[in-house]
Parts: C-alpha cells; sequence; structure tokens
C-alpha cells in the first residue's frame, strides 16, 4: 500500500514537472492528456485503495521520512490513510479528472495550454498534500500550494484587469485563511506537544 499512496500523490506532481519543462514543445493532445492522465490514474489507485481498505478503519500511517525535530516533537514526513482522507482522495481525483478532461477542449485555442495544465497538476498534488497529510504541517503546505494554484488560475488570463483583480483578491483572502489556520496548529501544539 505504501508504494500506491507515494504513487497518487507523485503522479500529479510528474505531470506538472513534465508539462511545465517540455509542455511548449508538445502537441497539445499529448500535453492534455498526459494532465488528464496521471489525475485520472490517482483515482484508481485511490479506489483500489478504498475498497481494499480494512472494514475496522484502524488508520494507516505512511512515514515518508524523518523531517525534522524540534523541542523534542521529531515531525516526519507522511501521510495518514483513513476513510475520510481516502474518500476526499477519490473527490479530489475523480472530480479533477473531469476537469481537466473539460479543459482539453476549453482551453484548446489558448497560447498558454501547457501552462495551464501544469497549474492544474499542481493544485491537485497541493490538494492531495491537504487532504493526506499526517500532520498539519503538511496540510499547511498543501494550503498554501492550493492557494497558490488559486491565484494562477484565477489570474491566469491576466490581461484582463477583471481576473486580475480577481486573482489578487483571493491571494488576500488566502493570507487571512493563513493567520487563522496557523494560529490554530500553534495552539494545537503548545496544548498537546505534539
Amino acid at each position: 500500500m505504501e508504494n500506491l499512496v507515494y504513487a497518487i500523490v507523485l503522479l500529479p506532481l510528474i505531470g506538472f514537472v513534465i508539462n511545465g519543462l517540455f509542455g511548449k514543445r508538445l502537441p497539445k493532445a499529448l500535453v492534455g492528456g498526459l494532465a488528464t492522465l496521471v489525475v485520472f490514474a490517482a483515482f484508481l489507485i485511490s479506489v483500489s485503495i478504498f475498497i481494499g481498505f480494512p472494514a475496522d478503519g484502524t488508520p494507516v500511517i505512511v512515514k515518508a521520512f524523518e523531517w525534522f525535530t524540534i523541542g523534542g516533537i521529531q515531525v516526519n514526513f507522511g501521510f495518514q490513510i483513513d476513510q475520510l482522507s481516502l474518500m476526499m482522495m477519490m473527490i479530489v481525483t475523480g472530480i479533477g479528472s473531469l476537469i481537466h478532461l473539460y479543459s482539453i477542449g476549453y482551453m484548446s485555442h489558448d497560447k498558454g495550454f501547457y501552462k495551464f495544465f501544469s497549474y492544474l497538476n499542481l493544485f491537485i498534488f497541493s490538494m492531495l498534500l491537504l487532504v493526506m497529510g499526517s500532520n498539519y504541517l503538511i496540510l499547511f503546505i498543501g494550503w498554501e500550494g492550493v492557494g497558490v494554484c488559486s491565484y494562477l488560475l484565477i489570474g491566469f488570463w491576466y490581461n484582463n484587469k477583471e481576473y486580475g483583480k480577481a486573482a489578487r483578491k483571493a491571494f488576500i483572502m488566502n493570507r487571512i485563511g493563513d493567520l487563522g489556520l496557523l494560529m490554530g496548529i500553534f495552539m494545537i501544539a503548545l496544548h498537546t506537544n505534539s
């Protein structure tokens, strides 16, 4: 199961890297197909884990590596798999793959086609970090990634002033959310010493 969990997270990241670095030189059909395929593959893997997940529902922690230790608290970079995270993984990748598929036609005449699909793959990767993280710091990294991708996708047609304003508004609102989320994380750490 460990390798499958890594695959779910890494597939959209691989799509982001490939399309981000080489997408400008690749045919649009390949860019859109690759971006959609990696998210759909992550969906299928999520469904397979969900079907085979133990009935007792005991959460499974998949520890990638020891991240850091501070004040006697060891923080690992890992993922928690349970019924809630599996449901959210299927929603993110399932609906995400449909959005990717729809966007192939919708964005077909856009010059920034490859950038758009890179941003979409990065958005899915960030959402997966947010819902799968085994601690609040990974959740926060995912939250920040979703915020950056929201800014990039909302302001994608930056030549339109209204879209630019909406992107900046989303960016500012995310910073307000950051403050609340960070305060919550620090209060939990303070009260639970974990």
